[in-house]
C-alpha cells in the first residue's frame, strides 16, 4: 500500500492547489491516479484528514447530487462546508465577481461553483488564490465525467477501447464525457437528433487529445450508435434553464430513448448510466432504469468518492 499511496502522490503532487475547470486540467495519469485515490477512499483503505479546512459553496442552479456528495466528501476529509448562496449573499445583489473571489479566499480553502456560464467559473478562478472546482457549468461537468468513469472502470476493468454511445442533447455531460474519455482511451459516440450535437469545437478538442487511437464520433441515428457499445449513457433532453424548450424538444427526442429495444443492440456486457434526475419515460425508460444493465445509483455514489479525492489533492492532503 506505502508504495502504491507513493505513486499516487508522485503522479496528483502537481495538482496540489490548481483549479479544475475541465476535464482537460488533468491528464491520462492524473486521471488513473485519481481513480485510485477514489477507490482506496471509497472502500475504507485509505483515511485523509485534512484538519479544519473550509469548502465554500457557491451554486447559482438547483443541486442534490452535487451538493450532498461534496458537501460528505469534506466532512469526511475532516473539514466543513459553508454554502454560499446567492440568494442570501451579496453576490445576489450585484457585488462583483472579483471582489466576491479575493474576499472568499480569504475566508475559505477552496472553493466549488456550479452556474450557467463557464466565463462567470473563469473569472471566479481568475481572481481567487485558492482551488476552484467546476461543480457544473453550461459548457462543462467535469466531476460528473470523472464518476461516469470510475464506474466503468470498476465494472470492466479497464477503460482503453471500451466503447461509450451517449445518447441525448450534445450538452456539458456529454462535452466532458468526450474530453475525459478520449484522454483515457474510450471511443465515445455522442447521438443527438440533428440540431442538438455536440459543440463541434469541443469535439475537436476531444479528438485532439485521443489516447490509443480512439475515436470520437457524432451521428444522429440511436440503433446504429449502440451497436458494440459497452456503455449506453443518457440524459434529460432539456438541461436547467431549457426548461421551456421541453415540450418542443420532447417532440424531437422521441426517437432518442433509452429502452430494451436499444439495449438489445449493444454488447451483451452493457451497462446502462444516467447523470440523474431522471425524466422515467422520456429519455429512458422505467424498465431500462432499473433493469439488471444499470449502474445508475453506483455511478451516483461515486460522485462523492472522486469529488472526495480531488478535494484531497487540491488541498494537499497526500
Amino acid at each position: 500500500m506505502a508504495s502504491a499511496n507513493f505513486g499516487i502522490a508522485s503522479e496528483l503532487s502537481s495538482f496540489c492547489k490548481r483549479d479544475f475547470l475541465s476535464s482537460s486540467d488533468l491528464n491520462h495519469n492524473q486521471i488513473l491516479s485519481l481513480f485510485e485515490l477514489s477507490k482506496q477512499l471509497k472502500y475504507g483503505n485509505r483515511r485523509i484528514d485534512l484538519g479544519n479546512r473550509v469548502l465554500g459553496l457557491i451554486f447559482t442552479k438547483a443541486s442534490t447530487r452535487t451538493r450532498v456528495s461534496f458537501q460528505v466528501a469534506m466532512a469526511r476529509l475532516g473539514g466543513q462546508t459553508v454554502d454560499l448562496n446567492p440568494q442570501v449573499t451579496q453576490l445576489g445583489r450585484g457585488e462583483p465577481i472579483k471582489d466576491t473571489a479575493r474576499v472568499l479566499s480569504r475566508y475559505c480553502d477552496v472553493l466549488a461553483i456550479r452556474t450557467f456560464s463557464q466565463a462567470e467559473l473563469e473569472e471566479y478562478a481568475k481572481w481567487a488564490t485558492i482551488p476552484v472546482i467546476n461543480a457544473l457549468t453550461d459548457l462543462e461537468h467535469p466531476c460528473q465525467a470523472l464518476a461516469d468513469y470510475l464506474t466503468i472502470l470498476e465494472k470492466f476493468g479497464h477503460l482503453k477501447g471500451i466503447n461509450l454511445s451517449y445518447i441525448g442533447d450534445g450538452n456539458n455531460v456529454a462535452n466532458s464525457l468526450m474530453i475525459c474519455g478520449a484522454m483515457l482511451g474510450v471511443n465515445v459516440r455522442i447521438c443527438s437528433p440533428k440540431g442538438f450535437e455536440a459543440d463541434s469545437k469541443i469535439v475537436d478538442k476531444a479528438k485532439s487529445l485521443s489516447r490509443f487511437g480512439c475515436e470520437i464520433s457524432i451521428n444522429n441515428d440511436p440503433l446504429e450508435a449502440v451497436k458494440k457499445a459497452q456503455v449506453i449513457y443518457t440524459d434529460v433532453w432539456a438541461s436547467m434553464g431549457q426548461e421551456k424548450e421541453q415540450l418542443k424538444r420532447k417532440k424531437i427526442f422521441q426517437n432518442h430513448i433509452v429502452d430494451q429495444k436499444l439495449i438489445e443492440i449493444a454488447d451483451k456486457s452493457v451497462i446502462i448510466l444516467h447523470c440523474l434526475p431522471a425524466h422515467r419515460g422520456e429519455e429512458i425508460t422505467e424498465e431500462a432504469l432499473e433493469g439488471k444493465n444499470s449502474c445508475i445509483f453506483t455511478q451516483a455514489e461515486n460522485r462523492l468518492h472522486v469529488q472526495q479525492a480531488l478535494l484531497a489533492v487540491q488541498l494537499g492532503g497526500l
